[in-house]
């Protein structure tokens, strides 16, 4: 008999989004190498803070995705911005989640996501209720980005966050970073724990741009076959500084055939629309997100990926999961993330151009270096795929992370 995990999350399919999509892909491959897997997570809800309309008034509360069994419990929703709704919209999942849970039958690990760092609460409990070792499983570092961010300011919620990561790590048995930075950060504050590396990565297979066929993508938004499009696709929101992408877009707008998209959702959508308004920024176009299996044929028409960050110390150890998707579609790529992400894509891979963060005349100069070498993109995109085959494979990244759970 397999070893038994438990993936304790918020976020988890049908939402689509960064996390959801690597925990699904991490659970579907380990399930395929003998392991038994089962995910305990919330009502689907992101990136609307609604309640997914299958789900409404707890319609579906056991299901199974991909031959895998989900358990969801209730949480509390709110459209509003505000810390006091998104503490309970964190909180109130805590507390079912470990009511949900702790009828669970026992696990050999209980891995949980973290951010949201409060989860931590019910998966220290749970793991205990479940005789299961701990992993803690961090893919952004929180309370540290919140803080940096000026997202979170008031100084007792960051002590007691600061208090509650700590003991997170102390109780775990393992903890895995999405970043090599991450990794090396919670390694320097607690050298007595074994910390190890589990990337994000792609399913090369399924991301394969020669097997693509065309969706009609570009005539359903009226662009033009012969229109070089330059496409930001993701959360729209305030780590990712997207206005650079209209600052640059103003300052090449005297070339037509170059257009700019930023497909997505997010807190900041709004502004950035009334941004582009007053700015009258035509050549770029703001597009509702589609779901994953649209992605493959969205991507196949695109020319370009344009990924950037805010310019902060914070983001040096940050690698935007979106990459992996355009490195094994053959798109070259203008990354404004400095630090191990422009190390692995532009040092390592040659298949990106590093623009300076929130540098909106360094974007648009390599907004015309691309546009104007299209021998050059084509040579970008096809190393890509070649770092990509080599360094973030998902099937392989399941194996050394099951190699790690049997050692």
């Amino acid at each position: 008999m397999g070893l038994r995990l438990l993936i304790l999350t918020q976020y988890y399919p049908p939402e689509i989004g960064a996390p959801q999509n690597r925990l699904h892909e991490l659970a579907v491959r380990l399930k395929a190498r003998g392991m038994h897997i089962e995910v305990l997570t919330a009502m689907p809800n992101y990136p609307k803070m609604e309640i997914h309309e299958a789900y409404k008034n707890g319609k579906i509360l056991e299901e199974t995705i991909d031959g895998i069994p989900v358990h969801r419990a209730k949480i509390y929703v709110s459209t509003s911005k505000g810390i006091v709704k998104r503490l309970l919209n964190y909180f109130s999942f805590v507390f079912t989640s470990y009511k949900r849970g702790k009828k669970l039958e026992n696990f050999d690990f209980l891995m949980v996501e973290s951010p949201p760092l409060f989860l931590g609460y019910s998966a220290m409990r749970l793991s205990k209720r479940l005789k299961a070792k701990l992993i803690f499983n961090v893919s952004d570092l929180w309370p540290e980005s919140a803080e940096k961010l000026g997202l979170v300011t008031n100084k007792f919620l960051l002590g007691m966050a600061y208090r509650l990561e700590a003991k997170c790590y102390r109780r775990s048995f393992l903890i895995t970073g999405q970043t090599q930075g991450i990794v090396d950060d919670i390694s320097k504050r607690f050298p007595e724990k074994k910390v190890v590396w589990l990337p994000n990565g792609v399913d090369l297979g399924y991301y394969n741009p020669s097997e693509i066929e065309s969706i009609g993508y570009r005539k359903r938004n009226g662009l033009k076959e012969s229109d070089i499009l330059f496409f930001y696709g993701g959360v729209v929101g305030y780590a990712q500084g997207l206005e650079v992408i209209l600052n640059a877009a103003k300052l090449v707008e005297n070339r037509p055939e170059i257009q700019f998209i930023i497909q997505g959702s997010g807190p900041e959508k709004d502004r950035l629309l009334q941004l582009k308004a007053e700015m009258k920024a035509d050549n770029v176009h703001f597009l509702p997100p589609v779901g994953k299996s649209e992605m493959p044929g969205v991507l196949k028409e695109i020319n370009v990926a344009v990924i950037p960050l805010r310019k902060l110390d914070l983001f040096e150890g940050a690698i935007p999961s979106k990459v992996f998707e355009m490195l094994a579609m053959e798109i070259p790529i203008l990354l404004g993330v400095n630090g191990e992400a422009r190390l692995h894509f532009v040092d390592r891979a040659e298949a990106a151009v590093f623009v300076e963060p929130e540098n909106q005349e360094m974007l648009a100069e390599k907004v015309l270096l691309l546009a104007d070498n299209p021998e050059l993109a084509k040579e970008m995109g096809k190393k890509g795929r070649k770092y990509a085959e080599s360094q973030f494979n998902r099937d392989i990244i399941a194996s050394n992370f099951l190699q790690t759970l049997n050692a």
